[in-house]
């Protein structure tokens, strides 16, 4: 009788212990469930918190659990793939550290080292992870400085181009199709600045990036491009309302906005800047004639990249065909430390374009504008030749 009662205690006991697991669990699920759905909308965990836990993780994780359950995703996958390491996706999504990749490890460590965790799309002549686009964040105080500059005197546009073009072929007539504006609009070259060498200090308000601007307007016009280039002091704009630098793409959002409501005929925006990095990764010899580089940056942090890349890819590709080594590449930007968007959601075909770099003079930068155009201009007249015979 006891060795039965014995037997019988070994039998229940397990069986105790079990549901007693499984009460306790159901207890602790239904309270973190009523905390998660309780507490102040601030402390709960947002959308954009799980993506950035998620947006590193190898997306093939995702397509086997969605093949767990529908067997045709599995079809997706490649055949010599093998199922991702359990071990190390735990332990990526615990610490953010990818155990195959160092530069996550130490672009947390070491200061600047960051940038080395960006991509490039698509990589111009000379373009790799040391030479990426970067523009400083000076002081508003530092870029409203009042400098001096000099500048040689601009040959006339009219001279240089216009008498080639005395009879344009096509014309938008009287429709500015592209819009230009700056959003770093002081943005200077130590060339032009006498006595200025640090990059951060390289701003003024006259002799910028705007006289590219320009230079770039006349060059497409000649070409029978109706443009029209903003000349809104965002600078300043920034120090009326008392914002910070970083907040610059915010104050020209609203110049973008309005010009789109006050001409439908708008169908390209550029946003030109100049780069910081140092003159021997932004400039070019071209049939004995020195430019100044230009990459095409890309925010992703919108819904419609896709398109943006799509326009930006056609333009590198026609620099690397008419004007070889020009184009620094395609560089697609998002993640913490940068504004992702670049108010390119307000249109399928705006880019934002580096032209040259802190080193460059405004000869060499006035050659690139007359090369863009050139590339940008066939690139137009061939897609109104597709538009018009379809």
């Amino acid at each position: 009788m006891l060795l039965r009662n014995m037997q019988g205690k070994k039998r229940i006991g397990p069986f105790y212990k079990k549901s007693a697991i499984y009460i306790i669990s159901m207890i602790i699920l239904f309270l973190l469930i009523g905390i998660l759905t309780t507490i102040k909308p601030a402390y709960r965990f947002s959308s954009d918190t799980i993506a950035a836990w998620t947006s590193d993780i190898d997306s093939s994780i995702f397509l086997y659990l969605l093949g767990m359950e529908n067997k045709a995703f599995e079809y997706a996958y490649p055949e010599d793939n093998a199922l991702p390491d359990l071990s190390n996706t735990l332990f990526q999504i615990a610490t953010s550290i990818k155990p195959n990749d160092p530069r996550s490890l130490l672009g947390n460590e070491l200061p600047g080292f960051s940038i080395f965790d960006s991509r490039i799309l698509i990589a111009g002549e000379g373009t790799n992870y040391t030479n990426l686009p970067f523009e400083s964040s000076p002081p508003l105080e530092e870029v409203l400085k009042e400098r001096e500059a000099v500048v040689k005197e601009e040959p006339d546009k009219e001279e240089t181009v216009g008498e080639e073009n005395l009879e344009i072929a096509q014309t938008t007539g009287e429709r500015d199709v592209v819009f230009i504006y700056n959003t770093h609009n002081r943005e200077s070259f130590l060339p032009h600045l006498p006595g200025v060498s640090d990059p951060n200090s390289a701003h003024h308000k006259e002799v910028n990036i705007t006289n590219v601007s320009d230079r770039l307007e006349k060059s497409l016009e000649a070409n029978g491009i109706g443009t029209n280039v903003d000349d809104t002091d965002v600078m300043n704009i920034l120090n009326e309302k008392g914002w910070l630098f970083g907040q610059a793409y915010k104050a020209s959002r609203d110049v973008v906005k309005e010009a789109f409501n006050a001409n439908k005929n708008i169908q390209f925006v550029f946003d030109l800047h100049r780069d910081s990095v140092s003159r021997e990764h932004t400039t070019k010899e071209i049939n004995g004639e020195s430019y100044a580089k230009i990459m095409i940056v890309v925010g992703l942090e919108h819904p419609e990249h896709e398109k943006n890349l799509k326009l930006a890819s056609e333009l590198h590709d026609l620099m690397q065909e008419k004007y070889p080594g020009l184009s620094r590449g395609v560089y697609p930007k998002q993640g913490p430390g940068m504004d992702g968007v670049y108010n390119q959601d307000l249109s399928e075909n705006s880019l934002v374009l580096e032209f040259g770099g802190v080193e460059n003079n405004l000869e060499e930068l006035y050659r690139s504008a007359d090369a863009f155009a050139d590339v940008f201009s066939e690139l137009y007249w061939d897609a109104e030749k597709v538009d018009a015979n379809p």
